[in-house]
């Protein structure tokens, strides 16, 4: 009887310690992964508090559509600006590229006569050249990138000012303003956009699959995974969130076109972030630069290669901005790097480099595009917007070094 009782208070014992372990482990994988999910979760928070306060409006399909469009050039920024703040570095020079890129744009259409496509695709060129130079004095000369790309800034802003003088320069060519303002037509018509809805169930279908590939990866190489009824509850949501938009759009004009550039975007340079070489070299430049030149990286090529990227995506920004205003102004690319810099911290990039996804970059540029908007709907000004969005960067930046703290 005596041994039977010490048997019991053994197994107790036992399933104890192995519940403690697994909360253990619960806690160290949700400490992990919160940035990721935290800010995600905080987006919907911000969405659904101004659902209440705009009753309703915030989410109608009108406005929802002028979120995508209205954000869409510093989506395209903060990814290109997360892989220059992974290595460690920083890019001031954005916002003065696209506004120059747009107007050297504009003058190969309206003064030179040459078709949209070809102008654009000169446009990108410009900035692929921009961020060549830049990354040349960084990379190669080793001058401080906040030097470089401050100077950059005062450059290209000068030469815009130079090329445009002073005026604005459009209407521009009816092609080139659908890269915006167009919607993506549907064959099967009705009142629902159908061709939105399809989108949506199968982007759904590549979560559930990657979710599920993703997790008996680590399953297989015996890493630790997160319990079953925490990636189905994110899984969830998340499935819940692309289907709610998608239907949303699908009420109104469906998806417009930029979305499909946003689209190629942020599957390419999440593919290049997680499974190529230069991407894993980006990540350890800013993890531990004296390392990674130990290892054989070729940090002057990585940090060329950053910056050049950073030069092609400010090129589609000035483009995708300039098509939707349709015209050129001398004001344009005005504190964009401050909201794409802004929109990366957000979404989990840490400021000593080495940490960020792209994922979280775009959700970052969400965060401060539906805080933009919701104030707008509001009736705030521009000077409250202003205030509200220093706050978020400020909180954003103190939840990092504090989370940083505790690992």
């Amino acid at each position: 009887m005596a041994k039977l009782k010490q048997r019991l208070l053994e197994n107790k014992l036992i399933k104890w310690m192995r519940g403690n372990e697994k909360l253990a482990l619960l806690g160290s994988l949700l400490k992990d992964n919160i940035r990721q999910y935290g800010m995600f979760m905080a987006l919907i928070i911000i969405m659904i508090f101004f659902y209440f306060v705009t009753n309703g409006i915030s989410v109608r399909p009108l406005n929802i559509n002028n979120i995508i469009l209205q954000n869409a050039h510093i989506i395209v920024l903060a990814v290109g600006m997360l892989f220059v703040i992974v290595t460690g570095n920083i890019d001031l020079s954005v916002g003065s590229v696209a506004a120059f890129v747009g107007a050297m744009i504009a003058i190969f259409m309206r003064r030179m006569d040459i078709a949209w496509y070809i102008a654009t695709l000169m446009g990108i060129g410009i900035g692929i050249l921009a961020g060549m130079w830049n990354g040349f004095w960084i990379a190669f000369i080793k001058i401080p990138a906040f030097i470089v790309t401050l100077g950059g800034m005062l450059i290209f802003r000068g030469l815009t000012l130079l090329v445009l003088g002073g005026q604005t320069i459009g209407p521009l060519s009816g092609g080139f303003n659908r890269i915006s303002s167009g919607f993506i037509s549907d064959p099967f018509g009705g009142e629902l956009h159908w061709l939105t809805l399809i989108a949506g169930f199968i982007a759904s279908a590549f979560v559930i699959f990657s979710t599920i590939k993703k997790r008996r990866r680590r399953i297989d190489f015996n890493f630790e995974v997160l319990p079953i009824w925490v990636s189905v509850l994110v899984t969830s949501l998340t499935l819940i969130g692309i289907n709610l938009l998608t239907y949303t759009l699908a009420q109104h004009r469906g998806l417009p076109n930029v979305s499909i550039i946003l689209f190629v975007v942020i599957v390419i340079y999440t593919f290049i972030s997680k499974k190529t070489k230069i991407g894993r070299h980006m990540y350890a430049v800013g993890g531990n630069k004296n390392a990674a030149e130990l290892s054989g990286v070729n940090t002057r090529k990585t940090l060329f290669l950053a910056y050049t990227n950073m030069g092609m995506l400010a090129a589609f920004s000035g483009i995708i901005y300039a098509a939707r205003l349709n015209a050129a102004t001398p004001k344009a690319g005005e504190l964009f790097e401050l909201d794409a810099i802004g929109s990366v911290f957000i979404g989990g990039a840490s400021m000593s480099g080495g940490i960020g996804t792209v994922g979280g970059a775009v959700i970052g540029a969400l965060v401060m595009g539906v805080i933009n908007n919701g104030m707008s709907l509001l009736g705030l000004g521009i000077d409250w917007q202003q205030v509200v969005k220093g706050l978020v960067l400020l909180m954003a930046v103190w939840f990092d070094i504090a989370t940083k703290n505790k690992r």
